[in-house]
């Protein structure tokens, strides 16, 4: 063929087993239009490097592969690679490989295996991205069993997107049930210590404990208590402005005014982040409701209305709907109804298995109703509260001091709690006064009682530090504050030197101790950032541990001398460190 004609694009051999042709070998004038410039045609781009060239230059080689429009089309048929060559280009004659040329053979057909895109590889629909422990990472989703919106709906969404939805062997060792609530033997199981907050060694949590959590997560019930000591703070203030025996301090109304409104504040506050935890983290919410000794903190919200109620300003109100104090006392009725039949009734949460100074709580709210009810004109709703609360705190405060050999003594860290045995005598005496008029020989008996708890809980200073602060401080000050102002109350019925010096006297510590507090609380809060650490005890799982067999395999392999140590052992497991060590000692001693 003669090298002023057309030129020919020479197919390389197709192979004798039917496989798809992947790269063809043709001139890049065969094509009409594509990748040439005609004669007469002013190229687009001219040539930068040396524009001077004729038009019959060389042009370097270029390679053009066809890929797939989208990942489903990654293994059409139809798709084939071409290689395309200018005419004269170095290493072709006539679009024949000059490795071709003069050679009898003819040039063996290359055989290329195309290997199909995996679906989804590119969107990640297709293919597994979980089984990297690296995306696990990232991907966590132990916390989604606590969202509210995580469940059943999340699910259905994931559906109608069309994605396929994961494994949930995985998800079922996490997620709780959604309809049933962690029994209570499950909290006295995986959680030890007289506040049932400490895990056990042989439980797991089903919350990451290798990082913080979520800060509604991490936001307890008890975090209450910062608002009963700041509001208990503007009734103190207010009596003190009113007292008849305190009237020589000329106190104005005007801190009772502020206190009031810092208190409002706080209150909407802690009550809007904790409302936000009901909505988005209900499984939290609930845990915390069903555990044994926090369900106790679920009365504070409700304190603390009363005392806004109690220690409202005359400026802003000078007297308070009756129907107001009704809604106040319904959500204790319903409470009450509920954890004082499961202190009767016994079983897990009987109250000598659940007695714990945070009780108080629930028994102090009767007082605080019965105070608001007499000082609204009320009768009857105040001394029914009264009775209840007078019973069950009588019940509670023996359970309390005889506890049983196998309740567990109170951490320091939770030595504060204590003083929330001073604040239901001391409302007790101001409730009992307003209902009957006076400041009676009722009212005394206990206000007595609340001040000689006070004494004898101030006087052991070393009992109160030398530890770790936290939200539990935060008891100190309501109690404190109620005696302050039940020893006012008093010292305008018995007016003299003494007790307004001790009025006096406990208002300033008192006051100082919620400042303090409110600062120090502050600091950990915003600065320091550790007042609200992982909260263990919402995070036990619904599951027992399994059982391991270490002991089994002592006794089956180890000797007579084992065997009996670990009778002991078990023998003496529940007593005290001392009593374990003696009896191993004991039967060391045997063996010789």
């Amino acid at each position: 063929m003669d090298h002023g004609e057309n030129p020919v694009s020479i197919e390389l051999q197709e192979p004798a087993e039917p496989v798809p042709q992947l790269l063809k070998l043709i001139s890049s004038n065969e094509v009409a239009g594509f990748d040439s410039i005609m004669e007469g045609e002013t190229p687009v781009f001219p040539n930068p490097t040396n524009s001077s060239q004729p038009n019959g230059h060389q042009r370097k080689l270029s390679i053009s592969i066809s890929m797939p429009s989208s990942p489903t089309g990654a293994t059409s048929a139809g798709t084939k690679n071409v290689l395309f060559v200018q005419d004269n280009a170095k290493g072709f004659k006539n679009g024949v490989p000059e490795s071709c040329v003069g050679s009898k053979a003819k040039p063996k057909g290359v055989k290329f295996l195309s290997q199909p895109m995996p679906k989804g590889s590119v969107f990640g629909e297709g293919a597994n991205m979980n089984q990297n422990p690296n995306v696990k990472k990232f991907k966590d989703k132990r916390f989604d069993s606590f969202k509210t919106w995580s469940g059943k709906l999340e699910r259905q969404l994931t559906n109608l997107r069309g994605r396929q939805q994961e494994s949930e062997s995985e998800d079922d060792s996490v997620r709780p049930s959604e309809n049933e609530a962690l029994p209570v033997d499950r909290y006295f199981d995986a959680l030890e210590g007289p506040e049932l907050e400490t895990l056990r060694a042989s439980e797991e949590i089903v919350l990451p404990d290798d990082k913080t959590w979520p800060f509604l997560l991490r936001y307890p019930i008890s975090s209450f208590g910062i608002c009963l000591g700041v509001s208990s703070q503007a009734i103190m203030w207010k009596t003190l402005a009113t007292a008849t025996s305190t009237k020589f301090l000329h106190i104005s109304l005007t801190v009772n005014l502020i206190l009031w409104w810092i208190s409002v504040a706080l209150v909407a506050i802690v009550a809007s982040i904790y409302l936000t935890k009901v909505i988005l983290y209900f499984e939290a919410v609930r845990r915390e409701y069903y555990h044994p000794i926090r369900v106790n903190f679920f009365f504070a919200p409700w304190i603390s209305l009363l005392f806004l109620a109690i220690g409202v300003p005359p400026s802003v109100a000078s007297s308070l709907p009756v129907a107001l104090w009704y809604v106040l006392m319904t959500p204790f009725l319903c409470l009450e109804l509920k954890i004082y039949g499961q202190w009767m009734s016994g079983g897990q949460r009987r109250l000598s298995k659940v007695a714990n100074p945070s009780n108080h709580l629930s028994v102090v709210g009767n007082f605080v109703g019965a105070l608001l009810g007499a000082s609204m004109g009320l009768k009857e709703g105040p001394v029914f509260f009264f009775a209840v609360g007078l019973a069950h705190y009588t019940v509670l405060f023996v359970t309390l001091y005889q506890r049983l050999p196998t309740n567990e003594t109170l951490p320091k860290e939770l030595h504060p709690v204590f003083f929330l045995f001073v604040a239901a005598p001391s409302v007790a005496s101001m409730a009992w006064a307003n209902i009957q008029g006076s400041f009676d020989y009722g009212s005394r008996i206990a206000y007595f009682i609340a001040l000689f708890l006070y004494f004898s809980l101030a006087v052991r200073i070393n009992f109160f530090r030398g530890f770790k602060f936290s939200l539990a401080w935060w008891a100190y000050t309501f109690p404190m504050t109620g005696a302050a102002i039940a020893t006012m109350r008093y010292s305008s019925a018995v007016t003299n030197v003494v007790t307004q010096t001790l009025s006096v006297i406990l208002s300033v510590v008192a006051t100082l101790t919620v400042t303090a507090l409110l600062v120090t609380t502050i600091l950990h809060a915003f600065v320091q950032r550790d007042l609200f650490p992982n909260d263990i005890a919402i995070a036990i799982s619904d599951r027992k541990p399994k059982s391991h067999r270490r002991w089994f395999n002592l006794n089956r392999h180890g000797s007579s001398e084992h065997n009996a140590d670990i009778d002991t052992f078990l023998k003496f497991a529940n007593g005290d460190a001392k009593d374990i060590e003696a009896a191993l000692k004991i039967s060391s001693a045997e063996t010789k």
